[in-house]
């Protein structure tokens, strides 16, 4: 009789171990016992290495269950990351990107601003820094300049504004995506300000737009526009990007869909 051997199954714990490893909520530490346990029976590991082992599983499992919970609440768009990142192809210089991602700024509190042309890879390289924080246990929350003021003129309808934005802004990171593409009404100018009053030395800031910070008065009450600029860029790194649509050289390359067969 031919076949694939089977590997040993490792035997279950004990149910008094089992019950206190769920009283002291220890998850990963239980899924990974009887293996860890079985093995070291058979190596004749010493107990202090039981011990760590077990222990790290614990630490590892709960760190990727804090990174699923923190993705998920911060709402980023696309699942862009620098692994899909070309940062020979884009405009921003190769010593500013490094510096970004070291992710230094943020611990400083300082905010980040881009600004350029539609297509020139300014929402992926915010959003691949975003997925970065998020894996340095940083916690993130996405926007466009639209979903904000919707959620700041919610808060508003029951007075609880001050409390969202307090709420927003206990994140360590907030990126708001491509300001200026849509005219933006006092609704929207006050949604901002308020943002970046709030956040100004406290917290990150991750701006992406089509206009220069000094334009937005372009889109938005002066008044409002310059009491916004001024908190944003006082701590802040100016990046502007150039050149043609990357995602328009991909669509005339044909590199925008699968090709049908």
């Amino acid at each position: 009789m031919t076949g694939t051997a089977l590997a040993p199954v490792a035997p279950p714990i004990p149910d008094e171990l089992d019950a206190v490893l769920r009283r002291m909520r220890f998850p990963y530490l239980r899924k990974a016992a009887p293996g860890v346990l079985a093995t070291a029976r058979a190596q004749r590991w010493d107990p202090a290495e039981v011990v760590r082992i077990l222990l790290e599983e614990e630490i590892r499992g709960r760190d990727e269950a804090g990174r699923r919970i923190r993705r998920k609440a911060a709402g980023l768009p696309a699942g862009k990351t620098f692994a899909s990142w070309r940062e020979d192809a884009s405009s921003i210089p190769l010593p500013a990107q490094h510096a970004l991602m070291t992710l230094e700024w943020v611990t400083r509190a300082e905010n980040l601003c881009i600004a350029g042309p539609s297509g020139t890879g300014k929402s992926h390289f915010a959003e691949a820094l975003a997925h970065k924080a998020i894996d340095a246990g940083m916690r993130v929350a996405w926007f466009t300049l639209e979903s904000l003021t919707a959620a700041l003129g919610r808060a508003a309808v029951d007075g609880t504004t001050t409390r969202a934005v307090a709420k927003i802004i206990r994140c360590d990171v907030v990126a708001i995506d491509d300001i200026g593409m849509l005219p933006a009404g006092q609704a929207a100018a006050e949604a901002l300000y308020r943002l970046v009053d709030a956040a100004y030395e406290r917290r990150s800031l991750i701006i992406t737009s089509n206009l220069h910070p000094s334009g937005l008065d372009t889109i938005m009450p002066k008044t409002l526009a310059t009491a916004t600029v001024d908190r944003l860029l006082h701590h802040a790194h100016l990046i502007l990007t150039d050149g043609t649509s990357l995602r328009l050289a991909e669509a005339t390359a044909g590199k925008g869909v699968t090709p049908l067969t």
